[in-house]
């Protein structure tokens, strides 16, 4: 997720470079904020920008699959934009990982009485001299085409050395070392790109953030799951303890160690047991 989010950092930081790159075109850009309607619009990679009388519509990709699949996704986008805006719009995928899935190179949906084309960039194939000229586009630099991937990177630690504004400098740095991790071993990226000047920018310490909510929110739903299988253990215990008075450890271990589904299950099951030697056949079909 953070390779996306870099490069949705960058479009809407530097739409003018990404329109000018894109389009060839130099004008007034705007970045456009809008759901769309229906079902939320994935907001952590897609990026809208009004050039003049049309919309771009980015979309960064890491992954060839998706779902529901990119082809689709694209149409989709598509028809809720002219809804809206009702304007000249131009689709770009940018793919950023290199892959020979077939995924990647098709750039039109068909079904059958509807064809939808939309331009598709695989950042491994291109050209990195224009990406390379300017400073906004250094970080897909590190993926482009190379016979020599380290000397591509060296250009784009230099590249970066050249930006005069400090934060500037420091964020598009954290966005070469981010993107760069899509090609090259982490000692590398620290070797060529100052590790200590990334960890001051805004877009790593956004990242970081990001990671740590995710890891909260992974943390508090197994604290849930945790809990709702400790209910169902305690539940379970008394009702046998009920039927058949104490019950031997070593089953009351067998039955804390098994899931949620399978607790549910038990809990059906026992109504039918007459004595424990049903429950010790019972966890014996249980796998732990």
């Amino acid at each position: 997720m953070e390779y996306d989010n870099t490069c949705k950092y960058l479009a809407e930081n530097y739409p003018s470079d990404f329109a000018n790159w894109l389009l060839n075109v130099d004008s007034d850009i705007e970045v456009i904020k809008t759901e769309l309607g229906l079902e939320p619009i994935r907001a952590d990679s897609v990026t809208f920008l009004q050039v003049a009388n049309q919309i771009l519509h980015l979309e960064f990709q890491t992954l060839a699959q998706s779902t529901p699949p990119l082809d689709f996704r694209m149409l989709d986008y598509y028809t809720r934009l002219k809804r809206q805006y009702w304007c000249e719009i131009v689709q770009v995928v940018i793919f950023l990982q290199a892959t020979t899935s077939e995924l990647v190179f098709r750039q039109q949906y068909v079904d059958t009485n509807t064809r939808h084309q939309y331009r598709v960039i695989r950042l491994w194939e291109e050209d990195p001299t224009p990406l390379l000229a300017n400073p906004a586009l250094l970080p897909l630099a590190t993926l482009a085409r190379s016979d020599s991937p380290r000397a591509l990177l060296e250009q784009v630690a230099a590249g970066v050395a050249t930006i005069e504004g400090t934060a500037e400098r420091k964020n598009i740095l954290a966005c070469a070392g981010v993107l760069a991790g899509l090609r090259f071993k982490k000692d590398l990226i620290q070797q060529l790109l100052r590790e200590e000047i990334m960890q001051e920018s805004v877009i790593y310490q956004d990242i970081l953030q990001k990671g740590e909510m995710r890891g909260e929110q992974r943390g508090l739903q197994r604290g849930r799951e945790e809990g709702r299988q400790q209910g169902e253990v305690a539940l379970i215990l008394r009702l046998l303890t009920l039927r058949f008075g104490e019950i031997n450890p070593q089953l009351q271990e067998q039955i804390r160690g098994l899931a949620i589904p399978q607790l549910e299950e038990l809990a059906e099951a026992l109504l039918n047991f007459s004595s424990q030697s049903d429950l010790v056949s019972y966890l014996a079909t249980q796998e732990p």
